[in-house]
């Protein structure tokens, strides 16, 4: 099977890993400190926090910035994890329809934030690996004082002109991935940057179990200031992490050749990509889009077929507000004319850094031949 995303093990990983396990400390030791400020040099950003996986970064990041009842723009066009932690937080997402390349539509988020000026915050996501427009958040986020979360779960090794993925220059926070699918991987984690020491101190607190410790205390003091959560990661994790991360740049070099590859493949044809190479993106995920209403074969039928010839396609994402959970809530009716087409017409093809130029032709010539 050629999947749509696994991850990159070498023997360097392996023997990182090793090390790790042969020393004093397997967790909260000193390969977790090592490793947040690892990324926190890569992303260009003061503080990391990391934590066990993405969905506990999303968690703990909505609970320091939000409140009860607060309104949050978002996108229906993610992993359910983003709008989640939304409600985790009791706050109130608002879902925005996208954009042609699959990203929130920052000029629809404005004219919500004009209409209703006591939404409290955004949270993009950088979709596939592809930036949301610094700038325009810069605008909206000085211009109508909200909270800005990225969810760059999808994006590290991506820029926008010169601002790097999780740098949080025009954002609060920014929260990263590190599932076997991402471009790096500690099997499970993730982590949360931000440049305010107010913010990062506050994580650090919540991710263990709200509980502080201070010089002054006796030995075997401790005092839970918060209501936390035992969202700690090990040094296992972290020593695969700083290792993976060293190869993060050829990592995303081989997702860019792979790309361009694909680019060059859908030239004219019925096969579209959500967004050509403009070397920004760091391709988590290679998007298409075909009108099945022309075709005589349907979406489903794709799927399966391809499955049968051992290729993997993928659909990212099945719309949120459209979830069973979010319709009882309410959800479902939203006018997201974007997000509706994308749904019908977009997936996504294998891209990974261990995939060979061999296995990519047979899944251009199958997709093309099937299609036909």
């Amino acid at each position: 099977m050629i999947p749509y995303g696994k991850q990159f093990i070498s023997q360097e990983d392996i023997d990182a890993v090793v090390v790790t396990l042969e020393s004093d400390y397997l967790t909260t030791g000193p390969k977790v400190k090592a490793f947040e400020e690892a990324l926190s040099k890569y992303c260009k950003v003061k503080y990391c926090v990391a934590v066990s996986n993405g969905t506990a970064a999303l968690h703990l990041a909505s609970l320091v910035l939000l409140n009860k009842g607060d309104n949050v723009l978002t996108t229906p066009n993610s992993f359910l994890a983003t709008s989640n932690a939304i409600l985790y937080a009791g706050a109130k997402p608002i879902f925005v329809d996208i954009a042609e390349d699959g990203n929130i539509n920052l000029d629809l988020c404005e004219k919500e934030l004009q209409k209703d000026p006591t939404i409290k915050a955004i949270y993009p996501v950088a979709f596939s690996g592809h930036m949301v427009d610094q700038q325009k958040l810069k605008y909206l986020r000085e211009t109508y004082n909200v909270t800005i979360l990225e969810d760059c779960a999808h994006a590290i090794g991506a820029k926008d002109a010169d601002v790097k993925a999780a740098s949080c220059t025009n954002s609060d926070i920014a929260i990263l991935s590190f599932h076997p699918v991402k471009h790096i991987t500690t099997g499970e984690g993730g982590a949360i940057t931000t440049n305010s020491k107010e913010i990062y101190e506050k994580l650090l607190i919540l991710r263990n179990h709200g509980m502080v410790k201070t010089e002054e205390m006796k030995p075997w003091e401790y005092e839970m200031q918060e209501l936390g959560f035992n969202y700690r990661i090990t040094d296992i994790q972290c020593a695969l992490g700083i290792s993976q991360l060293k190869k993060l740049p050829s990592f995303i070099e081989r997702r860019f050749e792979i790309a361009k590859r694909y680019d060059k493949a859908f030239e004219n044809s019925i096969v579209k990509p959500l967004y050509t190479f403009n070397g920004n993106s760091s391709y988590h995920l290679y998007v298409v889009q075909v009108d099945f209403s022309k075709l005589k074969i349907s979406k489903v039928d794709l799927f399966n077929i391809m499955r049968e010839k051992s290729i993997g396609l993928q659909l990212h994402y099945i719309p949120i507000n459209k979830q069973p959970y979010y319709k009882k809530l309410g959800y479902g009716n939203e006018i997201t004319p974007n997000m509706d087409k994308y749904y019908k017409e977009c997936f996504s093809l294998p891209m990974y850094p261990k995939m060979t130029n061999e296995e990519q032709e047979y899944v251009i010539k199958s997709l093309f031949e099937v299609l036909n």
